[in-house]
């Protein structure tokens, strides 16, 4: 699935840094980008379920 690639403007909220020192994106920010990258991320709102695929 191809999307077009737009400029999203980080702000807070839009991430925080887990105790390994990764940054994990929130729903607020999958939410502003506007859909699903099906990579199984810890905030989806969007319902992806890596395991099976699918989307609820």
């Amino acid at each position: 699935m191809l999307f077009p690639k737009k400029k999203i403007e980080i702000e807070e909220g839009d991430f925080y840094l887990t105790p390994e020192g990764y940054k994990c994106f929130t729903e607020q920010y999958h939410l502003k980008r506007g859909y699903c990258c099906e990579s199984g991320c810890r905030h989806c709102p969007y319902g992806f379920n890596k395991k099976t695929g699918a989307t609820k």
